[in-house]
């Protein structure tokens, strides 16, 4: 089982035609995810890629039956186009674009509250390495060789540092249900509590692995969502240790600016509430497997 995405979810991409979203689109297509046609305003009727290009959102999903997007439309246009998928009937968008302004934002969020909860669309990112369900579908950019089907989740503001926790688990024999990049940016379409929730709720994923960094307070609201409601081992990382108060170091959101912002207070706050915090990127793996108990042959046959 996976969240959010899996081999018969039919997707569209949004920007197709551009170079980047091209490359990105065939690399999904190739590695099983159902992509059944892409928008490009001025471009519908066209075919790309072998896939029908539309005008519009609505037009997609109305001719092709989308239920969810990838979004590689330029930070100008962007906000424009992830309301357009909300109000076409898009389940779930994954926001790749990087540099949408936090006006922007603020504006998306709170055009995605006239619809009720049960009925609002799901936004992962922007600025994301989006979805891979491993051995299923991938809606993103990430490298899909490094991660092996199996049964812990990763949730992660940082795309590369969930590649690293990927691959390393892979090395000691363990496996991913679904990997999710949240986005760097200050605001997000969802949070770490968000997709915790997912991981509690799948019978098929048994822990989950969490990387977080400096700035922010997503990481302390995931500490109390774990207390509170998470029976799965939680592994966490939190990067930035060595990172000053007030200087951006990375992401946008990486800036520390109130209590609990920092790296060290943050690993106190998830350490407090039992979570497992791995102290250094390279013992990410390592962490996962004596935490949970599994790939531990595969863990002794490398020390």
């Amino acid at each position: 089982m996976s969240i959010l995405l899996n081999r018969t979810t039919p997707v569209i991409v949004q920007g197709v035609t551009g170079r980047i979203a091209s490359f990105h689109t065939e690399e999904m297509a190739a590695y099983g995810t159902k992509v059944v046609g892409g928008v490009t305003p001025g471009k519908g009727g066209t075919v790309h890629l072998g896939l029908p290009v539309f005008n519009s959102v609505k037009d997609a999903v109305r001719d092709t039956g989308a239920k969810a997007s990838l979004l590689f439309v330029p930070p100008p246009f962007a906000a424009d186009a992830i309301m357009e998928a909300a109000d076409a009937g898009i389940e779930v968008c994954v926001a790749i674009t990087d540099g949408i302004p936090a006006g922007d934002m603020i504006q998306v969020k709170r055009y995605m509250r006239r619809y009720k909860k049960e009925q609002r669309m799901r936004l992962i990112g922007p600025n994301c390495a989006g979805v891979i369900s491993p051995g299923q579908a991938m809606m993103g950019i990430m490298p899909p060789h490094i991660y092996a089907p199996g049964r812990i989740g990763i949730v992660g503001r940082s795309g590369t540092l969930g590649y690293e926790a990927a691959s390393q688990m892979q090395a000691l024999g363990l496996g991913v249900s679904t990997s999710v990049g949240i986005g760097g940016d200050p605001i997000n379409g969802s949070s770490f509590k968000d997709i915790l929730e997912l991981f509690q709720a799948d019978p098929e994923t048994d822990a989950v692995v969490m990387i977080g960094e400096i700035g922010g307070p997503q990481e302390s609201a995931a500490a109390s969502y774990i207390r509170d409601y998470m029976t799965k081992p939680v592994i966490a990382y939190v990067a930035g240790l060595t990172a000053p108060k007030g200087r951006r170091m990375g992401h946008a959101g990486a800036i520390i600016s109130a209590f609990g912002e920092s790296a060290d207070e943050k690993v106190r706050i998830l350490q407090e509430v039992g979570v497992h915090v791995a102290p250094t990127p390279s013992d990410i793996g390592i962490t996962v497997a004596r935490s949970t108990g599994a790939g531990e042959t595969a863990h002794a046959e490398r020390l």
